[in-house]
């Protein structure tokens, strides 16, 4: 994904002169491309992300489209005052694009995982949130931030995540309209980011079950497709949703609040982190596997929920 965000940030400022890069002192052996070609349009804040934000607003209001690049919890959490007052009361072209979303960054602790940057963020104005899953939806994800005016935030992760789409594409990717990866009539499983990998893999492993899981890509979170979640509690019934972030305030969260005001009657259940600091140091596998967001802790879930909703029709 990193590699994706940074070739589309490259070839899209040799398009619009307007766009510029600030980090907050990191990721040099990824933006190095973007500072030796264009070093008048990049700046290294330092470690000092709050001055970032206010430096890529006042650069975003005299005229330039900002990248503002730094780990998702130090982006966002660290920033959040001046994301809300800076940019998205005034509106500014700023994209905030962050790495190591989730436990990204485990092996070094709470401080460096992102678990509660989309729930910060999801209830702003004027800010829209994408998730890719992979280096596929990571291109279109900046290209379409660095296109559409106004702020972004764009989630990333860390590196070396599975595909999850088949080249060429099916359908365009578009924003606020959720991608079906895989069709199927048994349950639905709504996922972002990187973990999606997992899901799909889960999905093949539930097949050979003759268990049809519908997987979906829901890469924008905001403005979220309200639409694709309806149709999936309407036409599967089993609706599961699935997020490296705490499930409190973030994909499951926006998912639930479409659910509740429709009066559609279906099964439930949010994948994700638990509303907790981790207490666990280890690996991006190891934390995965420890809080059951793999593929066997995946199909597990889709089978106990299904199970469930099965025992429940025929009673």
């Amino acid at each position: 994904m990193r590699t994706a965000f940074i070739d589309t940030v490259t070839a899209e400022a040799a398009l619009d002169d307007r766009i510029a890069l600030v980090v907050g002192d990191l990721g040099f052996g990824v933006v190095e491309r973007f500072r030796d070609r264009y070093p008048d349009r990049f700046v290294n804040a330092g470690v000092a992300e709050q001055d970032m934000i206010g430096l890529a607003t006042g650069m975003a209001l005299a005229g330039a489209v900002v990248v503002a690049y730094s780990i998702a919890n130090f982006a966002i959490l660290r920033c959040l005052e001046q994301i809300r007052n800076d940019i998205c009361y005034h509106g500014a072209d700023v994209k905030i694009v962050a790495v190591g979303g989730g436990l990204a960054y485990g092996a070094l602790g709470v401080t460096h995982h992102g678990a509660e940057d989309i729930a910060a963020v999801r209830s702003i104005p004027e800010m829209r949130i994408l998730v890719p899953a992979d280096a596929t939806e990571s291109g279109w994800a900046v290209q379409t931030a660095l296109r559409t005016p106004g702020p972004f935030y764009v989630r990333l992760g860390r590196n070396g995540e599975p595909p999850v789409h088949r080249i060429p594409l099916d359908a365009p990717l578009e924003l606020g309209c959720a991608v079906v990866l895989r069709d199927g009539a048994d349950a639905t499983l709504i996922g972002i980011g990187s973990v999606l990998g997992a899901a799909m893999q889960a999905a093949d492993a539930l097949a050979l079950q003759g268990i049809e899981l519908r997987v979906i890509s829901m890469h924008t979170v905001a403005p979220l497709d309200e639409d694709a979640v309806l149709r999936a509690a309407r036409e599967t019934g089993v609706v599961l949703t699935l997020e490296e972030h705490c499930i409190t305030g973030g994909l499951g969260s926006a998912v639930a609040e479409v659910l509740a005001e429709s009066g559609i009657s279906c099964h439930f259940r949010r994948l994700g982190l638990p509303r907790a600091f981790v207490d666990r140091v280890g690996s991006h596998d190891d934390l995965r596997g420890y809080y059951s967001l793999d593929r066997a802790g995946i199909e597990s879930s889709v089978s106990d929920l299904l199970a469930k909703a099965r025992g429940s029709e025929a009673s």
